[in-house]
Parts: C-alpha cells; sequence; structure tokens
C-alpha cells in the first residue's frame, strides 16, 4: 500500500473502490487489469523489447570508437575496411544476443516450473494462480506456511499470526484480525485488518482483497534496498576484478601501440583503427554469453536431475560448495514417519495419550509436522463433539504447542511437544482421569524411558494436558505450567536404502555434511550409526546457547551433528562455517528456515516446503534427496569448470596475440596486421569457443570443489600469453629475414600462425592431464578443426582477398603448423613441469 487510506477505510468502500467483491473478479477483468498494471513482482522490471536489447548491445565503448574510426576511413574512401568492420561487428553483437537470448528463456522456462503460485477466488471458484498474475481486486485464501503474495485488506481471519519482520523489524509474531479499525493510524504495525506482501502466515488462515501488487506495496516502495542488499557471489566479485585488469592491460596497450605508431611516422587513422582492433581483442566480449550458456546448460542438466536453479549465479557457489547442512528428515530416512505406540508413564499402550495427541493436532491452526500428519493419518478419531476454543502457536525457543479445547465434558488445556520440555512443565503424571504426583524419582523413570526410546531411533513426542476453568476463552504461555504428563507419541522414520551410498558419494567428492536436527542426540547419533556416518561429536542447542562464537568456530570442523537446534542457532552454525572459508549449502523447507536459506551461499529447498522457504531458496528439489543434491553439485561445477577455461584460454591467447602485435609493431617498417584482419581474428576465435559450455569435463576435476582463483588466471596470462609471443616473434624473424617476405604475404602467414595457434591450443589448455589423454566433446573438435581449416583455406578464396590476404605458396604453410606444433609441446611442459593447468 502506498498510505494507510485502505486500513482506516470501511472494508465495504475498499471493495467498492476496487471493483470487487467477496466473490473475487472474473478472469476477464482479472486478464485487462494485468495487462493494464502489470505483473506483479516487488523487484523485478519488464525487461526492454528484444529490438532494444540487441541495439543496446552497441553501447561498449570500443565498439562506438572503432566504428567512429572506420567511419572516419570510409570519408577517405577506404569503403570497403569500413563495411567489413561493421559485417565483423554485427556478427558478433547478433551471435552475442541470440545465444544469450535463448539462454535466458531456456532458465526462464525453469524458473517458471518453481514459480510461486496462490489460491485466488475467480468466477466464484477457487483456482491456483501465479504469484506473478494477482492484480488489485482478486481474492486471496492464505494459509499457514503460505507467503502473503500482494498488500490486502482482510475479508476475514482465523487465528491469524504473521511474521512481518521484513517490514516492521518486529521477530514477534503479529495478531491478524478481521474488521474496521477503533481510530486512524498511520503506523503499519497497527494495521491489524492488513497483511502486506513478502510477510508469512505463521498460523491461521484468511481470505483478503488485494488492494496494491507490485512496486505499489509496501515491499514494492523498498527494491531498490532489496536490489543494493544482493550479495554478489565470489565469482561475480572476481569476474570483476577481471575486467578492471584486462581494462588496465588494454589501456596500456593500446597508448603503447598508438604512441609507436605515431613515432614511427605512420598513418594516424590506421595505427588508431589498429589500437583500437588490438583492444577489442583483449576485451571478452563474448564473456557475458559463454558464462549465460554454460550456466543456462547446467540448470538444463540440474533440471534432468530433479533440481531447478532459480538464480544462475548461485551456480558457482554451489559448484565451490564444500559443506552440506542438512536435517535428517528425507535426507537420511524415508520421510515415512509412522505412529508407532503411544505410551503412557508404565510404558503401557494408552488410548488416552493418543485421543489427546490426535486432538491437539487436529485443532492446531499452523504448518502441520510430519509428526502431526503421521498422528492423524494413523486413525481417524471423531472429534464432533469437541470445539477448539484458543492456541498457543509452536515455536522454538519453548519447542511446544497448546490448544485450548472443549471436549464434550471439560475444557482442556492439551500440551504436545519435545518431551524435556514438557517434562520440566509438569507437577503430575497420569491420565485424563487420575494423576499422582511427579516426584524427582518418577520424573527420573520418564527421564530414562524416554532416553531409552531415543537410544533404538524412535521419535518421541511428549503429551500433556491441564485443566481450565469452564468459561476460559484463551490461552497463554503463562498457562504451561503445572501439567499433568500423560506420556509419549512414538514414532518412527527408517533409514533411506540408498542413504549410506550418497553419504560416500558426498564426502568423496569433497563436501561434508552437518546434520542440524530438530531431534534429541540419541536418534540423530542412531540413524547416522546406521548409515555408517560419522558424526564426530554432537552439539545439542543447549550447549550452543552457552558457548562463544569463537569456540563454536573451533568446534565447527570436528562437529558434525547438531541436536536440537532453533533456527537462529542454525544460522549461527552458518556464520561459524563461513569464518572457517566454508562455503555452506543448507537444505531447509519450513517456515523458520528463510534467515538460514538466505545466509547461506547455496540455500536449497524441495517442491513441497512451505512458500516461504522455497521463495528463499536458489535451489529447489523436485524430491528431498541427497542425491539429488550430489547431482545439482556435480552439474554446477561442470559449469563453472567450462566458464573458466574460456576465461583462461582466452585471457592468455588474447593477450598473447596482442603482446606479439605490440611488440612486432616496434620492429616492422609496417603494421603487422591490418585492423580488418585482427578483428576478423578475433570473430573467429570468439566463434569457435561458443561450444566450450557443452565441452566434457574430467572426472578427476569434478571431485572438488571449484572456486574462482584470479591468482591463476593472472598467472597463466601472464605465462602463457608472453610465451606464445616467442613463437610469434620467431616466425616473424624467419619471414623478414630469410624469406625476405613482403606485407601482404608476412600478414597473411602472421594471421594463420596467431590463429591457427589459438584455435588448436584448446585441447592442451582444457585438461590438467596430457592433452591425448582426456577426450574433448566432438562438437568442440568438429567447430574448431573446421575454422582452423577455414583459416588455411581463406587466402586462396575471393573472400580472403577482401582482407588483404594473398595465396601463399605450399611450403609457406609449415611456419604456422610448425609454431602451432612447438608453442602446444611447450604448453603440455609447463603444465607437467610447473602445473599450469585449469
Amino acid at each position: 500500500m502506498n498510505d494507510s487510506f485502505e486500513w482506516n477505510q470501511p472494508l465495504k468502500s475498499v471493495l467498492s473502490d476496487l471493483g470487487t467483491g467477496v466473490g473475487g473478479l472474473s478472469s476477464a477483468e482479472a486478464t485487462s487489469r494485468l495487462e493494464r498494471i502489470g505483473p506483479n513482482s516487488a523487484t523485478d522490471s519488464r525487461r526492454p523489447p528484444l529490438w532494444l536489447q540487441f541495439v543496446l548491445r552497441f553501447r561498449n565503448p570500443l565498439i562506438l570508437l572503432l566504428l567512429a574510426a572506420s567511419g572516419l576511413s570510409a570519408l577517405t574512401g577506404d569503403h570497403a575496411s569500413f563495411l567489413i568492420v561493421v559485417a565483423i561487428l554485427a556478427i558478433s553483437v547478433t551471435l552475442d544476443f541470440v545465444q544469450e537470448v535463448r539462454a535466458e528463456k531456456a532458465v526462464d522456462a525453469l524458473r517458471q516450473s518453481v514459480a510461486l503460485r496462490t489460491e485466488v477466488i475467480r468466477d466464484g471458484k477457487e483456482m491456483e494462480i501465479l504469484v506473478r498474475e494477482v492484480v488489485p481486486g482478486d481474492v486471496i485464501l492464505l494459509s499457514s506456511g503460505m507467503l502473503v503474495p500482494a498488500d490486502g485488506r482482510l475479508i476475514d481471519a482465523r487465528d491469524l499470526f504473521v511474521n512481518q519482520a521484513l517490514l516492521t523489524g518486529e521477530s514477534y509474531p503479529a495478531e491478524k484480525a478481521a474488521g474496521d479499525l477503533p481510530r486512524p493510524t498511520e503506523a503499519i504495525d497497527e494495521a491489524v485488518n492488513c497483511v502486506f506482501m513478502g510477510t508469512s502466515i505463521i498460523s491461521g488462515s484468511c481470505r483478503m482483497v488485494v488492494v496494491a501488487t507490485g512496486a505499489r506495496t509496501r515491499l514494492g516502495s523498498l527494491s531498490g534496498q532489496l536490489a543494493g542488499s544482493h550479495e554478489p557471489t565470489s565469482f561475480e566479485i572476481g569476474m570483476e576484478r577481471f575486467g578492471m585488469l584486462l581494462l588496465r592491460i588494454a589501456v596500456v596497450m593500446v597508448l603503447f601501440v598508438l604512441l609507436v605508431n605515431l613515432a614511427l611516422e605512420r598513418p594516424i587513422l590506421d595505427s588508431f583503427l589498429f589500437a583500437l582492433a588490438l583492444a577489442i581483442g583483449l576485451a571478452p566480449e563474448l564473456l557475458p554469453m559463454i558464462v549465460t550458456i554454460s550456466l543456462a546448460r547446467g540448470a538444463i542438466r540440474m533440471a534432468q536431475r530433479r533440481a531447478i536453479l532459480k538464480h544462475l549465479p548461485a551456480m558457482h557457489n554451489l559448484g565451490a560448495m564444500d559443506v552440506l547442512c542438512t536435517d535428517k528428515t528425507g535426507t537420511l530416512t524415508e520421510a515415512n514417519i509412522r505412529l508407532e505406540k503411544t505410551l503412557d508413564c508404565d510404558w503401557h499402550e494408552s488410548r488416552d495419550v493418543f485421543t489427546l495427541a490426535y486432538a491437539n493436532a487436529t485443532f492446531e491452526s499452523g504448518v502441520k509436522s510430519p509428526l502431526d500428519l503421521a498422528l492423524l493419518e494413523h486413525e481417524s478419531l471423531d472429534l464432533s463433539g469437541w470445539t477448539k476454543i484458543d492456541e498457543v502457536p509452536f515455536d522454538f525457543e519453548r519447542r511446544r504447542i497448546s490448544v485450548l479445547v472443549a471436549s464434550p465434558t471439560r475444557r482442556l488445556l492439551i500440551v504436545k511437544g519435545a518431551p524435556e520440555d514438557i517434562l520440566n512443565c509438569s507437577t503430575h503424571y497420569g491420565t485424563s482421569e487420575v494423576s499422582h504426583s511427579l516426584d524427582a524419582d518418577r520424573r527420573a523413570e520418564v527421564i530414562e524411558k524416554f532416553e531409552a526410546l531415543g537410544e533404538e531411533g524412535f521419535r518421541v513426542l511428549g503429551i500433556a494436558f491441564r485443566d481450565a476453568s469452564p468459561d476460559r476463552s484463551d490461552a497463554r504461555v503463562s498457562d504451561e505450567t503445572e501439567l499433568t504428563f500423560t506420556g509419549f507419541a512414538v514414532f518412527l522414520d527408517p533409514p533411506r536404502a540408498d542413504a549410506a551410498q550418497t553419504l560416500k558419494a558426498l564426502a568423496s567428492d569433497g563436501i561434508q555434511v552437518k546434520v542440524l536436527s530438530g531431534d534429541n542426540e540419541r536418534v540423530t547419533r542412531h540413524v547416522c550409526d546406521l548409515l555408517g556416518f560419522d558424526v564426530g561429536s554432537i552439539m545439542t542447542g543447549e550447549e550452543l546457547q552457552h558457548i562463544s562464537d569463537e569456540s563454536l568456530v573451533a568446534r565447527i570442523d570436528a562437529t558434525n551433528a547438531f541436536c536440537r537446534v532453533t533456527p537462529q542457532q542454525k544460522s549461527r552454525i552458518i556464520a561459524a562455517l563461513h569464518r572457517r572459508g566454508r562455503t555452506v549449502g543448507f537444505l531447509g523447507d519450513g517456515i523458520n528456515d528463510a534467515p538460514a536459506l538466505h545466509q547461506a551461499d547455496v540455500g536449497i529447498s524441495v517442491e513441497s516446503a512451505t512458500d516461504v522457504a522455497r521463495e528463499a531458496a536458489d535451489l529447489i528439489l523436485l524430491e528431498k534427496d541427497m542425491s539429488v543434491i550430489h547431482g545439482g553439485v556435480i552439474e554446477g561445477r561442470r559449469s563453472v569448470i567450462n566458464t573458466n577455461k574460456y576465461i583462461l584460454m582466452g585471457s592468455a591467447s588474447t593477450f598473447g596475440n596482442a603482446f606479439s602485435m605490440a611488440m612486432a609493431s616496434l620492429m616492422l617498417p609496417f603494421l603487422p596486421l591490418l585492423p580488418i584482419q585482427v578483428l576478423l581474428n578475433d570473430l573467429i576465435y570468439d566463434l569457435s569457443q561458443t561450444v566450450l559450455p557443452f565441452d566434457n569435463v574430467d572426472e578427476d576435476l569434478l571431485a572438488n570443489p571449484v572456486r574462482w582463483d584470479l591468482e591463476r588466471v593472472k598467472r597463466t596470462m601472464w605465462i602463457l600469453g608472453p610465451s606464445s609471443s616467442m613463437f610469434d616473434l620467431v616466425t616473424m624473424f624467419v619471414l623478414l629475414h630469410f624469406l625476405h617476405a613482403g606485407e601482404a604475404t608476412f600478414r597473411t602467414v602472421w594471421f594463420l600462425g596467431s590463429l591457427v595457434t589459438q584455435l588448436l591450443i584448446v585441447f592442451a589448455l582444457r585438461t590438467q592431464k596430457p592433452m591425448f589423454r582426456s577426450r574433448p566433446h566432438p562438437s568442440l573438435i568438429y567447430v574448431v578443426c573446421g575454422f582452423a581449416v577455414f583459416a588455411f583455406l581463406l587466402p586462396w578464396t575471393s573472400m580472403g582477398r577482401w582482407f588483404g590476404f594473398v595465396s601463399l605458396p605450399i611450403g609457406y604453410y609449415l611456419f604456422p603448423l610448425l609454431a602451432c606444433t612447438g608453442y602446444t609441446l611447450f604448453v603440455e611442459f609447463l603444465k607437467r613441469r610447473f602445473k599450469y593447468y585449469l
């Protein structure tokens, strides 16, 4: 909402102003409003039309300067060079544009498959639509675990509590209710009859009418701050630094070449065009396209493994991930939880315990846990004579939920939760009919029985109650005292058959698994022991609460299981891992997992998770299975490695060529290559690299986390660049002093030597193994070798003459081949001797 008018107005007036009613809009009206108002997104702006995106590709200052300079050349009569320059730049930009748009469309389709949806009433019927399609006037149905899709006024609400910390900073849920306010207010936290986009339903349900969408919401007004709060990945930071490095090199190189050619009194315009062409060659102009294609290719392959990547930049963190923090339910266990028995304090099966637990699970309004669902699925009880009065929602500090109910005979507060916490609140034990004092000896016996169940791998809930006065109409946390402990609800969640193998596969690929569980340490250790997973030392939430951050950092590597932890403690564990330099993935699916999902380098959730968790996650699993995560990590590494190949090979090759031509321009009485020949070299090389995202990756490289390493890029560039220049300068010396080659012949041989070397060295640099022991993808072989053959044939064609090439005697082709062979052998020597590899 843009002002407080809607929450101060009577509901009837709000509906009238919006042209809607409690039955919602018609589909036709909703479609019309969507076209007029635009999609419901707080931060996403509409993309410009494709034609404008294409035109904007020419904003590159180097391209503009080159076009201007070649235009001046055309005015002096050199029309052919101008047309060739324009054609080369057009082909390069079009290739970049088309490939990147196609990749983005493929990724958008994947995102749409896991996009958030919401329930809406249209044409008088309930239906599910994408959140982006919500418009003002829509009537939305919300329940616990859902994100509020837009700003809206409540039509009706039941036991509604909303987390609106994103807007107000208040960590405690706010209670909401329908109706008109008793007095006008400007404060958002006093607008109890409204809910706001980006907040989440903690418990209860409601019906709301949408009054504002997208940028017109309260969240939309903060969109600039939200966009600015994005944490760049290490790869994005590295790319920015890499770009600045190339910019500095290009500036120095261009100034050097320009000053040398001016000092040698060569034509100013030709010298300027040559210097600009070198600068464009140094700039990895196809890098955004290669990155996008590589990541999109990885995202598509991940989708085939049933994992949808929502944010492409997260792929780099996924490839670097070396720690996975996860709950054990559904990852180490089957998530097929079943109720085994309900026991009283004498270790006997108890119908009374089951009835109280079933009533609590039935009447609670929050997101039902897997244990609640197992209770409800075990057996159906007739509670037609029972009425819910009120409840105290579950939270991770109390670790219990209380429901105030009226049974056919009395009014009860039924409490269900962690047994140790329920026992701490209890002063009696027994049944709903007979109770006894819970003295120290009896309490110790009950605790011993609870611990024995944990040792056997059972998950346990404690059940207790207390009588309430017949006129009691509300429930409070302070009521959870002097309870009568009735017994335990005992559940079993067996280990997954494939979990042990997946844990071993993750460990062998450099990923350490840490279990962050709400269960006690005995259950967690039992499950891990069955799977052969060494948890090391176990730390409980209580222990975590009493140690400093420094102590946690010191112990974090040796501790693989954290039990009975709160959402805040999960975030603290992730922060400690970050301080140890680890790249952390976190798997969570609950309402309270959002902070940890945001804090992790890779937030992972599942398709069946709450809206809050899915929105916060970077990666959505279509099934909760660690093997899916493992497959996703491997694809992430593959994509990052292939992206790094382009950066490493491109920086080394282009820097080497530019360095060679800079040196040659100092020694030669003419330009070593014409500007259009330099641009053609760059275009052919860039075209050959477009298949790199599809290249094979050595298995041993996939077995370890992959991180962006700018120092390795710089080292490779400084070593291999000048090394290739040595072979270029030898070729130059032979051509000038032994073969006495003229300008056109020299340029033709130089062009062939530099281009073929750039093309074929790909096979040596793409792997750390000897090049013949690593198999490239067939498309890479065909494309690279095809362009090499094209380069050799070019001087014999009419197109070659347009570029100033001349046909050569067959013997002259030996020089580029010898230079390429010598350089390749030299690179293989460097790889083996000095470890300059990918």
